[in-house]
């Protein structure tokens, strides 16, 4: 479901067809009757023109009959008639005020056609009366996003997606809220105090995320002059030169970070790598040595201090990393354990523990082979949707 007025047809005609009023008929006359069920049968079938005539038939012949009107508005709404789908709509809940679905697609029409105030007061009302009714909660939160709400839109899309958590339109309309209140915030925080040096890091890093790091490293290094022993501003110029892979600033930062809070693990973390790629490994061995200290159980700093323990030729001490982390590869990331299967290769031939060597080789080549069947099957997939979509447009 998009914002700009246009809608995934499919969403909405499984929406359509589960609010559709399969009411009963009892007491009503045979013509209703019949005309009920025709316009309900071409509805499914998306006769439109069919279905409009015979619930607008059923109005007349019981204009207190509210499901008639709910599905008159229902077609109206599906052929794109807003003034007249509105209309259908609202006289359903003046006749029935608790009927179920009315009130939603009420809000969505007065939506589309730009009424925001009287969207939001019928979705409202359709969340109070159907708490459970995730499209109701995500509307809803559409357009107090469209009416500048965005505080009280985050908290509707928040709603819909504990009720639907997987569900792709929700995620997408609370990431773009959460998106907008930041920006909200983040302005806010601007006018308050221009020359701040928040500012200054809020810039840095959204000039990262833009991948403009030479923008992003003037704003950080602002930031850092306003505010020289500020924690992590140090750790996130760092971040931008290893981006950059300028790694002898990268270093010179998070040795400057370290000297501000020397127990900040994330910094010697990253000390640790960037002096890996220098081909420093005996610095990089002694800081992984600290950090397994505090965190014996990390398989991430064992893979890095494998990395270290090779590169100083400790084939022995390598491997012994590198087994401990094939050993328990539950929430391994898949490329940290590839590459460890293939530095035993390496490592056990050079000490010609050949049996292991093979046995590391053989798992090797089925992870890669795994990981490129399944980077086929998603390419083919995301090709299949693309052309399903150039069919539907």
């Amino acid at each position: 479901m998009l914002l700009n007025g246009r809608v995934a047809r499919t969403g909405f005609l499984a929406l359509v067809s589960y609010f559709l009023a399969v009411a009963s008929v009892f007491g009503q006359s045979e013509e209703f009757e019949k005309s009920f069920r025709s316009g309900t049968e071409a509805l499914r079938s998306q006769q439109l023109e069919t279905a409009a005539a015979e619930f607008a038939r059923c109005t007349e012949l019981d204009p207190k009959f509210a499901e008639a009107w709910l599905n008159l508005g229902l077609v109206r709404f599906q052929q794109n008639r807003l003034d007249d789908a509105i209309q259908a709509l609202r006289k359903s809940t003046e006749l029935k005020p608790q009927i179920r679905g009315a009130r939603l697609f009420l809000g969505i029409a007065e939506y589309r056609r730009n009424d925001y105030g009287a969207a939001a007061a019928a979705l409202a009302k359709e969340t109070q009366s159907e708490p459970p009714n995730a499209d109701a909660w995500m509307w809803l939160g559409v357009v107090r996003l469209a009416m500048g709400a965005t505080t009280d839109s985050v908290a509707a899309l928040e709603k819909a997606a504990q009720l639907r958590p997987k569900d792709v339109d929700i995620l997408y309309h609370l990431g773009r809220a959460h998106m907008l209140l930041s920006k909200e915030i983040y302005e806010r925080m601007y006018q308050a105090d221009p020359k701040s040096w928040r500012v200054h890091q809020v810039l840095a890093q959204a000039f990262a995320e833009a991948d403009r790091l030479d923008d992003a490293v003037k704003e950080c290094q602002e930031a850092i002059g306003l505010r020289p022993v500020e924690p992590g501003l140090h750790q996130q110029l760092g971040d931008i030169y290893d981006r950059m892979n300028n790694l002898e600033m990268a270093e010179t930062e998070y040795r400057n970070e370290l000297k501000i809070d020397p127990n900040n693990s994330a910094a010697m973390y990253s000390l640790a790598v960037v002096n890996i790629e220098r081909s420093k490994a005996d610095v990089a061995v002694d800081l992984l040595s600290e950090l397994i200290q505090r965190e014996p159980k990390s398989l991430q700093l064992r893979y890095q201090l494998g990395r270290a323990e090779a590169q100083r030729g400790n084939a022995e001490a390598a491997a012994q990393s590198f087994a401990a982390v094939v050993a328990d590869p539950r929430g391994v990331d898949p490329e940290m354990l590839r590459q460890s299967y293939y530095q035993l290769t390496q490592l056990y031939r050079r000490l010609h523990r050949l049996d292991e060597s093979r046995a590391a080789l053989d798992s090797f080549v089925r992870l890669k082979q795994e990981a490129d069947q399944a980077h086929n099957l998603k390419l083919e997939d995301k090709l299949r949707k693309s052309g399903q979509e150039e069919q539907k447009q």
